[in-house]
């Protein structure tokens, strides 16, 4: 059975849950000169889209001045690899693990947690890569550099902060000895539920006050991954009563993938 979560604030401070939030979504050797206490990694999504303030940051920037210098398709392939080097692959190996548990699964809540949890992909999870690293690359590179670079910004921590709402719709499917990073994520207090919106609003705000033209048209496509969002919720709600570690990178990348797509439909890219 699931583990219940607490829904209070625990005994660690803001800018340790920020520490561990950093420390367990990158690569970044950050551990070899902190060690937030245990309890901070439970509160890690509180502070995610911080995090995507850094690899949004770096790949917006990678594509903006990277596009100067060299072909813009490889501006492209330099930020997209970027990012999965600072984070590990985690969500790209989410994202595999997601598609071979339900693509493999046949709707067995236990032979897809059980599949999810293998540390071996599959062929649902290639051709889930596959395919989303193919349309991401074709997304951005129809996009002007100035708008793929500010689109970049936005939709990373905003899509980290919806995608962390998981955490506050159901409970962790498995037990915390079951977890693969033996961590239960705690669902978020009123306060910490402003924070993380705020996270992933801000940067949305930065892009609209920049004194460029050629900016995201959030104000058309913001529901789209709302959209996107509810009705990977509700597979996930009906197969497995919960969700994990893999479904959170998971929605992350299929989201932020729905907010690409909408802004080239939207500019007839």
């Amino acid at each position: 059975m699931p583990t219940s979560q607490n829904t209070s604030e625990n005994s660690t401070k803001w800018y340790q849950n920020a520490g561990a939030a950093l420390i367990f979504f990158t690569r970044l050797p950050l551990w070899r000169w902190y060690q937030p206490p245990r309890d901070a990694y439970k509160a890690v999504v509180e502070f995610w889209p911080l995090v995507g303030w850094i690899t949004g940051g770096l790949m917006a920037a990678t594509i903006y001045f990277g596009s100067r210098v060299m072909p813009y398709g490889l501006a492209i392939l330099a930020a997209i690899a970027l990012r999965i080097l600072i984070t590990g692959a985690l969500h790209e190996d989410g994202l595999a693990d997601f598609f071979d548990g339900f693509g493999g699964g046949a709707g067995n809540r236990e032979r897809i947690l059980s599949i999810m949890k293998d540390s071996h992909i599959g062929t649902y999870g290639v051709l889930a890569i596959i395919i989303y690293l193919a349309t991401l690359f074709t997304c951005l590179y129809h996009l002007p550099p100035t708008l793929a670079a500010l689109t970049i910004f936005t939709a990373d921590p905003f899509s980290k902060m919806l995608a962390g709402q998981i955490v506050q719709m159901m409970p962790y499917a498995r037990t915390e000895n079951e977890a693969k990073a033996k961590v239960v994520y705690r669902k978020p207090s009123v306060r910490a539920g402003v924070l993380l919106a705020i996270q992933g609003l801000l940067p949305i705000l930065i892009c609209y006050l920049l004194p460029v033209s050629d900016k995201p048209a959030w104000g058309s496509i913001f529901f789209i991954p709302c959209i996107v969002m509810y009705f990977i919720y509700l597979k996930i709600w009906h197969s497995l009563r919960g969700y994990t570690g893999d479904c959170c990178g998971a929605i992350f990348l299929m989201v932020e993938l729905s907010l690409y797509i909408a802004v080239c439909v939207m500019r007839g890219g």
